[in-house]
């Protein structure tokens, strides 16, 4: 095993973990705003760690540089889809009586 794939192997298990750990405490809390706090991690931090390990056990070329581009791309949009399903559920709360 070289350093590459150590360190591929430490940036998944930490991923996974982070993705495991927010979905325990999506079944846990009770409130909806609570679940989506506790999902934004999964989202912005858990996702992509997963595709920065593909990344880096992949190597350099273009595979790589797909493979981060998704990770930017699900950091961000993890971020402004928690966001957006925050203001739909408070209108939605605004408008039923």
């Amino acid at each position: 095993m070289d350093a590459r794939h150590v360190c591929a192997l430490v940036l998944l298990w930490a991923g996974v973990a982070l993705l495991l750990l927010s979905v325990l405490a999506f079944w846990l809390l009770p409130r909806p705003y609570a679940r989506l706090h506790a999902l934004a991690p999964a989202g912005s931090l858990g996702l992509p760690l997963v595709a920065l390990a593909a990344a880096v056990d992949t190597g350099p070329g273009r595979a790589a540089v797909k493979l981060l581009f998704i990770a930017v791309v699900v950091a961000v949009g993890g971020s402004v889809s928690t966001m957006a399903l925050a203001r739909a559920r408070a209108r939605q709360r605004k408008e039923t009586p």
